[in-house]
């Protein structure tokens, strides 16, 4: 493959870990918050694993069966996982409840690794030790058919486009061709939880959680609400934008790059990716950050340290961008033979972090197994205000008190973009 001197990072010396883990045999048991839909988890284990040093179990699961998991196997002393991928905010109940082994000497076997800085001091969870490795990250962005270019309003740019702009945009559309062609992930495993969560609430109250009743909430719900009115209505049955892009059914859309993947790879000229808009305090947007961590008492250690030094390889990295559209978390040259599409999202992904108005908002974090509950808050929120036509005041008043309530039973404390707090963090 073209550009594979790149990837050169000798890995004859891959020391003793791997080889212990080579002569120990048996598989090991890797389980997962992500690549949960079937076709991610089959490239995982077919392709994206498919060299693996040792052989590998991949299970993926949702959050809170995951977290129960993990947890449980510590409590009874009885530990069946070796090797756990999860998101920045998986880890806090499993470090809580001790049940994460220490990873600095696998940290410092991977010293090769140009890993972010960044994201390495996030991997130790605010402690002096390395709790996981970094694994990949990813974001969510926008992705418009070259069709909806020309009715942008006046002097609007996709790379700065504000959201009231995207209202003009949405009916101008509307006016030009009689449909509704903006696009969001609605549908029943869709994300457009993440979007008010990551997105909305930071663009406009520079907050996730402190702020969700306050007055800046509910002026974004109003505005949000009117945006809508030029949204696709299949909209509420979509899970993946890259479909409805492809069939013509909306020509603007925001979603996972993951799940937009397809569009830009399939028909790269027919498309623009771009960042997410900006709001009254700036950007609001997601970074995904993914990271790999052996369970205490794990029962094939040495095979997940060799696992771990086989998923952060560059190749392997770069194998994980292909397939399932998670980005490096080391430096690397990206081959030139890479699918445009994929240059295409990583573009707007450095645009989007890099510009003078982002505003990065963490996933939520020391939720545990009630992150479930922490995305129902808004996706009910979402479903009653936007969807159903209640009061905006009445609906954010009712969703608080169950925001408080997971927020102190698990009594997480504020993440970014909210100020950081002293025990959990209050819904005000």
């Amino acid at each position: 493959m073209k550009g594979k001197k790149w990837w050169s990072v000798g890995l004859a010396g891959l020391g003793l870990a791997v080889l212990g883990a080579l002569a120990q045999g048996g598989t090991l048991l890797f389980v997962s918050t992500q690549f949960t839909p079937i076709e991610e988890a089959q490239r995982m284990r077919q392709v994206i694993l498919k060299d693996a040093p040792v052989k590998v179990e991949f299970v993926p699961e949702d959050n809170a069966p995951f977290t129960t998991r993990i947890l449980s196997e510590a409590r009874a002393g009885k530990v069946n996982v070796s090797l756990v991928g999860g998101l920045h905010g998986d880890f806090p109940p499993l470090i809580q409840a001790g049940a994460m082994d220490n990873v600095d000497d696998v940290m410092a076997q991977l010293k090769d690794r140009k890993f972010s800085a960044t994201f390495v001091n996030l991997g130790k969870m605010g402690t002096p030790n390395q709790l996981y490795i970094p694994w990949m990250q990813a974001t969510y962005i926008m992705v418009a058919n070259k069709q909806a270019l020309q009715y942008l309003p006046a002097k609007a740019s996709v790379n700065t486009l504000t959201y009231s702009q995207l209202k003009e945009w949405g009916a101008n559309l509307q006016k030009a061709t009689g449909k509704r062609l903006l696009g969001f992930p609605a549908g029943p495993r869709g994300l457009m939880h993440r979007f008010t969560q990551g997105y909305l609430y930071p663009s406009y109250t520079k907050s996730a959680v402190s702020k969700f009743r306050s007055d800046e909430a509910e002026n974004m719900w109003a505005e949000f609400k009117e945006i809508w009115q030029y949204v696709n209505p299949q909209s509420t049955t979509y899970d993946f934008m890259q479909e409805p892009l492809l069939s013509g059914e909306v020509w603007v859309a925001w979603d996972h790059i993951a799940r937009l993947r397809d569009a830009l790879n399939q028909r790269p000229n027919d498309f623009v990716a771009f960042p997410a808009p900006i709001g009254p305090y700036g950007r609001g947007f997601m970074p995904v950050l993914a990271g790999l961590g052996i369970p205490k008492g794990a029962p094939n250690r040495a095979g997940a340290v060799a696992t771990i030094e086989y998923l952060t390889r560059p190749e392997v990295q770069i194998a994980t961008l292909v397939q399932n559209g998670f980005f490096p978390v080391i430096q690397i040259k990206l081959p030139d033979n890479l699918p445009q599409g994929i240059r295409m999202g990583a573009e707007a992904i450095s645009k989007q972090s890099q510009s003078g108005v982002a505003l990065p908002s963490l996933l939520p974090v020391g939720l545990g197994s009630k992150g479930g509950e922490y995305n129902k808050v808004f996706q009910d929120a979402f479903a009653r205000i936007i969807l159903r036509g209640e009061d905006i005041r009445r609906v954010l008043d009712s969703e608080a008190t169950n925001l408080r309530r997971v927020i102190n039973d698990t009594k997480a404390p504020c993440w970014s973009p909210d100020p950081a707090s002293n025990g959990p963090c209050p819904v005000n």
